[in-house]
């Protein structure tokens, strides 16, 4: 089977002439020669770029899957394979409603018919590892039902394997191998395909993003029925909406599209910055829109998390940006080791300066984030900025929310709109409130802590330091008081000696 893959993925490979695209440079002009002399019916008059996209849709859903994550990673490819990239669109033919139903039969135990009140076999969504069906639970609930593709992991394994593989050769051949680390690349990919293996773990997700916007006007987010849950199959609340990608049906129900890209600028700050949890596919096929202008999520497969340092440096980050003070922005890598220490403050503020000055006081329909992150990226390069790979899915969200916004309301401020939510999120967390919020958060452990100070104190009073301390302390008062017997005996001594002198005189 793997040998079948192999060959299939060389013969994709060949045609759509991926090998010039490692081969052809100095060390290996001779190998990219013979392949161009062997290969002379080859059309090869398409950009590289487009015809790598070409050959990943070629090659099937997991290589597209894995071509969507490669576009995130500006900071290792050129930009015109990342900007290609980023076009891949996860539309994955459907498995047959048989093989959805046997699915179901093997994770319930029983027919369908005895788990659900209705079941369409008609998939309303397909995708490179599951798709969805409409069904009512007994009692009229309507709901969605997320079933993963038959054998994937076989599959994905495969696939994984191979592309594993090829990551190993082109370090091995092409010079910028290296950099460009395609092995981590393929390790990142294969952390999230397992997470979105588990059905379990994304109605954690669904679970813990819905507590986090519970009533909350902006966003709303299923319910998940975790009876009929299990890590192949995932059912949730049905929610009903307009595709946000349907701009002129939104105008035509009436909803406020600059209103709407405000509030989409909200609900990703919130989610970083508040919850430290935030989707990390929110490209147009996973939001909906209810008529009274409320974003609906859908998919929580990748979700992202951050720590407190990740959150602070942030907003240290994004604030500098928008008070356009880059020495801020500049010390806040040094200060969290993301540069090296020596790295000169100034030149590297003239640096950020030199990237960031051109996109303020300019709508977004004339600002491209993809471009200002690539020359941030090559700046960083310069100055050996270490990319952190917590953020990586960050950057990736930050480019859908541009394009969201570029959809939505070409005129959106991005960086006025989202400046006074930073600011109050700052001075909530360094403020009086932030002091009292943290105080709250402590005094439970306080209260544990309090009533055992005395046992703590007695157990490190009897601890070895201080033990030692204790010795060392009798030791130095018997050295005292040997050398004030010593003195006395010399005091003696002295004494007799003038007894003898005066005695002598005497004489």
């Amino acid at each position: 089977m793997r040998l079948f893959r192999l060959i299939r993925i060389v013969v994709v490979g060949i045609r759509f002439g991926l090998d010039q695209m490692i081969l052809d440079h100095v060390q290996t002009e001779w190998l990219a020669r013979v392949l161009r002399f062997a290969f002379f019916w080859r059309d090869l008059s398409a950009p590289r770029a487009d015809r790598l996209r070409l050959a990943l849709e070629a090659l099937g859903p997991i290589f597209v899957k894995f071509g969507q994550v490669l576009s995130t990673r500006r900071d290792l490819l050129p930009v015109d394979i990342a900007d290609e990239l980023a076009k891949l669109q996860d539309r994955v033919p459907p498995f047959a409603s048989a093989q959805a139903v046997a699915a179901l039969e093997r994770a319930f135990g029983k027919p369908v018919g005895q788990v659900f009140e209705s079941f369409s076999p008609e998939p309303v969504a397909s995708a490179s590892v599951a798709q969805v069906h409409f069904a009512t639970l007994p009692g009229g609930r309507e709901v969605a039902v997320k079933i993963l593709r038959p054998d994937i992991e076989r599959v994905i394994a495969h696939d994984i394997a191979l592309l594993d593989a090829a990551a190993g050769l082109i370090e091995a051949l092409w010079p910028d191998g290296r950099r460009l680390k395609p092995r981590e690349v393929v390790a990142e990919f294969e952390k999230h395909l397992g997470d979105e293996l588990d059905l379990m773990r994304e109605a954690a997700n669904c679970s813990q993003l819905r507590r986090n916007f519970l009533h909350s006007p902006l966003l709303a987010v299923p319910e998940v029925y975790w009876d009929w849950c299990s890590s192949s199959v995932m059912v949730m609340e049905r929610m009903h909406g307009t595709p946000v990608g349907q701009i002129e049906r939104l105008r035509a129900e009436g909803v406020d599209l600059k209103a709407l890209s405000r509030a989409g600028v909200e609900i990703f700050f919130t989610q970083v910055f508040r919850d430290a949890f935030f989707h990390a596919d929110m490209h147009p096929g996973n939001i909906l829109v209810t008529p009274a202008g409320q974003y609906v999520a859908l998919d929580f497969g990748i979700m992202g998390t951050l720590t407190d340092v990740d959150k602070n440096y942030l907003a240290q980050n994004f604030l500098g940006f928008f008070r356009r003070d880059y020495k801020a922005v500049a010390q806040a890598h040094i200060d969290a080791g993301w540069v090296p220490a020596d790295t000169r403050i100034d030149e590297f503020e003239t640096a950020i300066r030199a990237v960031c000055e051109p996109v303020f006081d300019r709508p977004l329909k004339d600002i491209s984030f993809g471009k200002t992150l690539l020359r941030l990226f090559q700046t960083g390069r310069r100055f050996n900025v270490e990319i952190q790979p917590q953020l990586v899915m960050l950057q990736k969200t930050l480019l859908n929310i541009e394009g969201l916004g570029r959809q939505l309301d070409p005129d959106l401020d991005l960086w006025t709109t989202a400046k006074p939510f930073l600011e109050r999120w700052m001075h909530e967390r360094i403020g009086l409130r932030g002091l009292v919020a943290n105080l709250k958060r402590e005094a439970p452990q306080w209260a544990l802590l309090l009533p055992q100070l005395p046992r703590l104190l007695h157990g490190a009073l009897s601890e070895e330091p201080l033990n030692a301390l204790r010795k060392e302390i009798e030791r130095l008062q018997a050295e005292q008081q040997r050398q004030t017997g010593l003195l006395w005996m010399a005091a003696a001594l002295l004494g007799a000696l003038l007894v003898v002198q005066l005695v002598s005189l005497g004489g």
